[in-house]
């Protein structure tokens, strides 16, 4: 009985299947106004959500810049939507003595680090320049551990570096193969706004992030960046790591605590610096991306809408050019549940087939963002399964009364229908 019934099932979706295809070809622009409806409707909403879940891909993987366990302390959010600047601005700065304090008093975390960073031109070695803007950061020993790269050639900077502020750098493999290309770069000088720089260490290459290099960059020790390339806005970075997952939290309190003690904030006072780590960062671009999800879905829901009231005029319209045929089919022995099922199944495969095309387009429009910023595509399958559901949804919500009204003809009547 149940092989009778399924191949009794697959026998009427088959016939739906070529009948839609045929009332498709019968009436070419009726239905592809109504194809084109559904397909605008999906496509609006998966381009969109392609493309936010691209860049939020890319984000994930681009603000993991720091190393496992760690956070950042800094006078500025790393990421500011619709939010206080002015308040942030008249904090104070955090500067080198702070930095000092902190790695003295606290005990819980394994390395404390400190950074800062502008961007300088015409970097020189000889005869060769490099015109475009690099990335000068001064560090210390632990800052490019912070920042998820070690040093391939050469040595790190060393804690005499920073205590003497000596002349010394470190290059990225960007600056490597501007002013280097033949040649291997330790121990060469370079010119930093006309001072002389040794080179002692070469960094390993990190690729791009956003589509931008992560290897255009020169480090110094901190302390020579603040003598000579600082000035009265510059704030500093402090980049805390802690020992292990469990010991992270615990880490972090303490850090605040002695922060808060180092900056005299009051009792009950917000803190005057922010702590940063990557998750926050994502967490924040997640909140305001919601929000172009929820716009797009909005545009979506009411494209779809209107689409479906297409595909509903587009079967009655169909229903009653098709009265004369529906009375033969019950003259020859079709029940009202076929008739319900044909013309119901039509409704749906009518909009499933602009859910494909709204699908398609909606993909290769979304990854336009991966073309333009050099990121990998994403092809958001979830969302795609929900496209061709929410098709499903609008064929059977819009199509059934049409197939009701036309499950309901008496086929008499229909037989004496001109």
């Amino acid at each position: 009985m149940n092989k009778v019934l399924s191949r009794s099932l697959k026998n009427i979706l088959r016939e739906s299947f070529y009948m839609a295809i045929d009332a498709i070809r019968q009436n070419k622009l009726r239905s592809s106004l109504t194809l084109i409806g559904i397909s605008i409707g999906v496509f609006s909403v998966i381009g969109v959500m392609t493309a936010i879940r691209t860049l939020e891909s890319s984000v994930a993987s681009g603000l993991n810049v720091f190393a496992a366990n760690t956070f950042v302390i800094q006078k500025f959010p790393a990421i500011q939507i619709g939010r206080r600047t002015k308040n942030y601005r008249n904090r104070k700065n955090i500067d080198f003595s702070q930095y000092k304090k902190l790695k003295q008093k606290a005990k819980l975390p394994v390395l404390i680090s400190v950074n800062e960073g502008q961007s300088i031109r015409n970097v020189k070695y000889k005869d060769k320049i490099v015109k475009n803007y690099i990335e000068l950061f001064g560090g210390d020993e632990g800052s490019i551990r912070m920042v998820n790269t070690f040093i391939s050639e050469g040595r790190n900077i060393a804690p005499d570096d920073v205590r003497y502020a000596r002349n010394v750098c470190i290059l990225g493999m960007d600056v490597v193969d501007r002013l280097f290309p033949f040649e291997n770069p330790l121990s060469k000088k370079i010119q930093l706004n006309g001072l002389d720089y040794h080179v002692i260490g070469i960094a390993e290459r990190k690729g791009e992030a956003f589509g931008q290099s992560q290897d255009n960059y020169i480090a110094i020790p901190i302390t020579n960046f603040l003598q000579k390339f600082s000035n009265k806005w510059t704030s500093l970075s402090i980049n805390v790591e802690a020992r292990s997952e469990l010991e992270y939290e615990k880490t972090r309190q303490e850090v605040i605590g002695i922060m808060r003690s180092i900056r005299k904030v009051s009792p009950g006072d917000e803190n005057d610096f922010e702590i940063v780590t990557s998750d926050e960062m994502i967490e924040t671009l997640s909140g305001f991306t919601n929000g172009i999800k929820l716009f797009a879905l909005m545009v979506s829901v009411i494209a779809l809408i209107v689409a479906g009231i297409g595909i509903m005029n587009i079967m009655l319209v169909s229903v009653t050019e098709r009265i004369k045929e529906i009375g033969i089919r019950k003259a020859i022995g079709a029940t009202k549940q076929d008739i319900l099922t044909q013309f119901l199944m039509e409704a749906v495969f009518l909009s499933e087939f602009g859910g494909i095309a709204g699908i398609i387009f909606g993909i290769g429009a979304g990854n336009i963002v991966s073309f333009v910023f050099n990121i990998p595509a994403v092809i958001p399958m979830d969302w795609a399964v929900i496209g061709l559901l929410v098709c499903s949804i609008i064929g059977i919500g819009f199509g059934i009364y049409p197939a009701w009204k036309a499950a309901q003809l008496d086929p008499i009547e229909s037989l004496r229908f001109e």
